[in-house]
């Protein structure tokens, strides 16, 4: 059984949910729906406390097979201190969400070392031609113990030639990931293989991010950066041709941590589906990148 919970932003439209749960009963699986898919207050899906509570209960509930935010938008900020993260971590259910659910990822990871997935939410369950790539994703990551992929990294942005590299895979959302520094639910990740994505964010804060994250000694600390999709950056007038490739080149030019860009992971479509907190293996030889990672929960018998 599949559970769909909304911990951050409503739904907009309610036939999404509808779409979603005919695909996945068209391939044998029950779906349950929380009342925060259906509630609304304000911008968020119900009150702080009916969408924490949903969370934690579907989270832990043995019956569910996987549980999956059905969106994003905001609203996890403001109950990371109401969460019992080691009880998450212990149900040891597939938890999927991306976007403002990166806050939940890393704070689950930060207090108890618990694994989780950046991956669709309930727009992304259909049969639509851009949808395909995703589901093959989503399914191959959360039914087999050991998962990987491989993809070309953007030649605009570059990358090592060669490379070979292993840490825990751990990021998501560039303003997420930048919002929790300081905080007791930033993970003190060493060695690791951070990924990083973003939407509707222009160049130049896009770049201040990286910066943050540089001069907070967290990129250093990494052993790659992974580039996901920056999609519909706003061009300014004053940018003069100040684009994502600048922004990165500056960012590149003061950290000695290898950068590769091209992860098809992003608020695009088509996307990969990647366990925050699991240990992973990057390589890049001969203009391909491949990916691989481990540890993480999944479906039962998996």
């Amino acid at each position: 059984m599949v559970g769909f919970f909304a911990p951050s932003g409503y739904l907009p439209d309610s036939a999404v949910m509808d779409s979603a749960a005919q695909f996945l009963a068209a391939r044998g699986w029950r779906v349950s729906a929380g009342d925060t898919v259906f509630a609304r207050e304000q911008r968020f899906a119900g009150p702080d406390s009916l969408r924490v509570g949903e969370l934690q209960r579907f989270a832990t509930d043995r019956s569910l097979d996987l549980a999956v935010s059905a969106r994003g938008g905001y609203g996890l900020s403001r109950v990371l201190d109401q969460i019992d993260y080691a009880a998450i971590a212990a149900a040891q259910l597939p938890l999927v969400g991306y976007s403002d659910f990166t806050a939940f990822n890393l704070a689950l990871l930060a207090q108890a070392g618990g694994i989780s997935f950046q991956g669709p939410s309930a727009a992304d369950f259909s049969d639509h031609a851009d949808a395909v790539f995703t589901m093959e994703h989503f399914f191959g990551a959360i039914s087999q113990s050991t998962y990987g992929f491989d993809f070309e990294p953007a030649a605009d942005l570059g990358a090592p030639d060669v490379l070979d590299v292993r840490g825990r895979l751990w990021g998501g959302n560039l303003a997420m990931v930048c919002s929790l520094l300081g905080t007791p639910y930033f993970p003190r990740v060493h060695g690791g293989i951070l990924f990083l994505e973003d939407v509707n964010e222009p160049a130049y804060r896009i770049e201040r991010m990286l910066l943050q994250l540089l001069h907070a000694g967290v990129l250093a600390r990494q052993k790659a950066i992974l580039l996901g999709e920056f999609t519909s950056i706003p061009s300014l007038a004053n940018d003069n041709g100040f684009d994502l490739a600048a922004a990165c080149n500056t960012v590149k030019l003061r950290c000695p941590t290898p950068v590769v860009s091209g992860l098809p992971f992003g608020h695009g479509r088509r996307r990969v589906t990647l366990a925050v907190g699991a240990q992973a293996r990057l390589t890049v030889s001969a203009g391909r990148a491949h990916l691989q990672f481990h540890g993480h929960p999944s479906l039962r018998g998996g």
